[in-house]
Order: C-alpha cells, then sequence, then structure tokens
C-alpha cells in the first residue's frame, strides 16, 4: 500500500490564556510569556485502493487533501485547533486524535478542537484501529504538531473580518405552505424547479480571524457555513471548492497559513446554485475565494496581550435517540461520555464557537444574536459521532436531517444553554 507523506511544517505560536469553564475566574498572567502561534500543514490524502464512504481511491487530484492548523501557546498550556480535509472523525477517532495532539503540544484534549472539512471524496474513518493509514495520520499529525513547537513567532494583533459570500449558499429543507419539508434541495440540484426556490435560511457571512506578528499576517482562519460538496463519488480524494478557495487565497498570501472551517451548515448546501456539473466546482470556489479576500480587506487589527485571549469549555451530555443512536454511541452516552463545546474568546470583541456534529444553520445564527455587539464565528463538525444535529423546531417539519437525527430534540436546550455559557451572555 502507498502511503503519500508529504509534511509542510511551517510554524509559530502564541501564548494565550487557557481557561476552562472552571477555571475562568483564574488569573494567569503570571504564567504567559507573552502570546505565540505555531503553524502546520500536513498531507493526508488516503493512499490507492482506501475505502472511503463514497468511493474506493483510485486516483489522485493536483490538490491533495490537507490537515491545516496552529497551536497558541507560550508560558501556560497551549491549545490546538486544526481543520482536516475529511469527510468525519467521530467517537474513540475523535478522542484519539485530540489525546495524541495534546500530547504532542504540552497541554490537555479539552484544550485541542479537531474538525473537519467535510468534503465527501474523503476518508471516514469509523473502525480506526484497524486502519492504518488513519493511525498513520494520527501519528504524523502528532509530529507535526511536536516539530511546529521548535519554530514559534510572536503574535501582536488578531484581526477579524467579515463578508458576504454571494450565490453559494442555499438551505437544503424546502418547506410547504403547511410548514413541513416537501423536498429536499441537495448540494447538487439538477430540478430547476427547486434551484428556482428562494435560498431559505442561511448565514451567508463568511468570518476570518487572522494572526498577525508586526504588521506581517502569520496565519488567517476562514469560517463559512455550507456544505462543501460540488460532485463526488469520483474515486479521487479531493478538498471540492472549498480547498480550491483556499488554495487560490494561499497563492495570493503565500506567507499567512489559510485555514478554512465549516460552520454550521448541515441543513445549507450549493444547491440553488449547482446542478452538479464539473465547471460548478471552479466558479463556487471562486466565489468563497471572493469572500476570503472581502473578508480579509474588512479586517481590523487588534493589538492584544496575553490576559486578551481566553479559553473555555463546556462538556455537555446530548439527549440520544436510543433507536437512532446505533450501539457504540449509546453505550458512550450510557457510560456517562460527554462532548466538549469549546470557545476561543479575543479581547472582549470576538467570540469562536468549536462544536460537534452536523449542527444545522440554526445554532449558528442563534449563537450571533446572543452577542450582537460582538464578533462571533464557528466551527462545526468537530466530533461527528453525533451527525445531523437539528433544532427543536425542525422534528416535526420532517425531512432528512430530523429523519436521521441520533439526538432528540432536548439537544437544542442543552446546546444553547452551553453556548450562551461560553459566550458570557448575561441574562
Amino acid at each position: 500500500m502507498r502511503t503519500i507523506i508529504s509534511l509542510i511544517v511551517l510554524t509559530f505560536s502564541l501564548p494565550v490564556f487557557f481557561i476552562s469553564a472552571q477555571e475562568k475566574e483564574s488569573d494567569l498572567d503570571n504564567r504567559s510569556q507573552g502570546l505565540m502561534i505555531s503553524l502546520f500543514d500536513l498531507d493526508v490524502t488516503p493512499p490507492i485502493d482506501y475505502k472511503m464512504p463514497y468511493g474506493v481511491v483510485k486516483n489522485r487530484w493536483d490538490l491533495g487533501l490537507r490537515a491545516k492548523g496552529i497551536v497558541l501557546g507560550g508560558a501556560g498550556e497551549p491549545v490546538v485547533l486544526v481543520s482536516l480535509d475529511w469527510l468525519g472523525i467521530a467517537n474513540d477517532c475523535h478522542d484519539e486524535f485530540r489525546r495524541s495532539l495534546a500530547r504532542a503540544a504540552g497541554t490537555t484534549p479539552e484544550r485541542v478542537a479537531v474538525h473537519v472539512i467535510h468534503q465527501h471524496d474523503a476518508p471516514y474513518p469509523h473502525d480506526f484501529l484497524n486502519d492504518n493509514f488513519a493511525l498513520s495520520v494520527i501519528h504524523r499529525l502528532e509530529m507535526a504538531v511536536a516539530n511546529s513547537l521548535e519554530n514559534t513567532i510572536p503574535v501582536t494583533h488578531i484581526g477579524l473580518g467579515e463578508a458576504q459570500v454571494y450565490k453559494v449558499a442555499s438551505n437544503r429543507r424546502i418547506l410547504g405552505t403547511d410548514g413541513k419539508v416537501k423536498a429536499m434541495r441537495w448540494t447538487a440540484c439538477k430540478d430547476p424547479v427547486l434551484r428556482a426556490e428562494p435560498e431559505g435560511l442561511i448565514d451567508p457571512t463568511l468570518s476570518a480571524v487572522s494572526f498577525w506578528n508586526g504588521e506581517k499576517p502569520v496565519a488567517v482562519l476562514n469560517f463559512y457555513a455550507t456544505h462543501p460538496q460540488s460532485y463526488y463519488g469520483t474515486g479521487v480524494p479531493n478538498p471540492d471548492y472549498p480547498g480550491i478557495a483556499r488554495f487560490y487565497r494561499q497563492l495570493a498570501m503565500p506567507d499567512a497559513l489559510q485555514i478554512y472551517f465549516t460552520g454550521a451548515g448541515g441543513n445549507i448546501g450549493a444547491g440553488k446554485y449547482n446542478d452538479g456539473s464539473r465547471e460548478n466546482r471552479g466558479i463556487l470556489a471562486e466565489r468563497v475565494a471572493d469572500g476570503m479576500k472581502r473578508a480579509w480587506e474588512d479586517t481590523e487589527r487588534i493589538a492584544v496581550a496575553t490576559s486578551d485571549i481566553k479559553w473555555s469549555f463546556e462538556p455537555v451530555a446530548l439527549p440520544l435517540d436510543s433507536a437512532k443512536a446505533g450501539e457504540h454511541l449509546w453505550k458512550r452516552f450510557k457510560a456517562g461520555k460527554k462532548v466538549d463545546l469549546q470557545c476561543l474568546t479575543i479581547a472582549n470583541k470576538a467570540s469562536i464557537l468549536f462544536m460537534p456534529g452536523e449542527l444545522l444553520v440554526e445554532y449558528q445564527i442563534a449563537a450571533k444574536k446572543m452577542c450582537p455587539d460582538l464578533f462571533v464565528a464557528m466551527a462545526a463538525y468537530g466530533d461527528l459521532g453525533f451527525g445531523y444535529i437539528p433544532p427543536a423546531a425542525a422534528f416535526p417539519q420532517g425531512g432528512y436531517e430530523a429523519g436521521v437525527a441520533k439526538v432528540t430534540p432536548k439537544a437544542e436546550s442543552v446546546l444553547l444553554e452551553a453556548m450562551a455559557k461560553l459566550l458570557m451572555v448575561k441574562e
């Protein structure tokens, strides 16, 4: 079996205030020596004959799959943020990623956020202990994180920018006059009647969070909520249109690592603007890259010190539907296993939420409404063991997401309460 190993380790690092929900009142300034950031960028493309959920690998694209991330650290415990061009990482596998990266960075798993972008021509290791490729990626990613710490660069400023992305996102759930889902508009929709329907409820905003050393940008984290497929089932692992957009921006900004996170896009896709034709992949990529560019141009820089950066997390037990959860997830739930919701807060001006599952966009919109005067961004697609996580109102509406959901409608109140704590929303 051919294993493709291409390791690009760029480096910097960011000492921050890292605090759990239980430590929020602690003063950790005396443990930090200044803000630093280190970066890593790793090829995580599976080899020929590797079995993906939507086809066995038969060839390789020019753009392979990447795992890109940052380590925020210093004298205090570091935080690791990583985004992979994979379809999913779930349950025990997600736990192992976090444990390994925490070990590499000298921190705890609660301070590690591992997310996928959710492209469909990509891996989703379920039995990872018997998956040599997945195990090799965990090991190589662990080494990349450890090696990145050998080269750190001070962070003096953090930038915040936003821009609307045009003609990409549309809601998949088309409601009838009775308020129930009458049709699903998938990410590739050939039905002109469904494509003619309105965009529906979306969050059109792409958020960009950048880290700077003086006048030099070091890394840019981009957040946008939509399913990342134009077409799939090709047998060729590829990062689809978000990965191409990220590549365009990397060409435009070669000295700043570009990282992309998918927001709460569980019920969002490109179906209104995508009939599945091959040329649409490039068109969608250009539109997302345009949004990334304009968010960058909109960026406002904020001078930061260690006291301006806080990390918090809230472990929650999501209520499961015993008939749909599956044996493994149900056993984890019965054993008291919780999932961490995490938040990076910057200078009381911005909060970035790192969330599990395929959240529907209502959660992202709710987070922004909680703090209308705050810059709020969200990465979903963390631990994907929970699958789709709809809001309570979606269940009586029907539709695909509600029909296959492993959680119950009560999951909404659990998540909203934890999100409010992380955002420090005052009652």
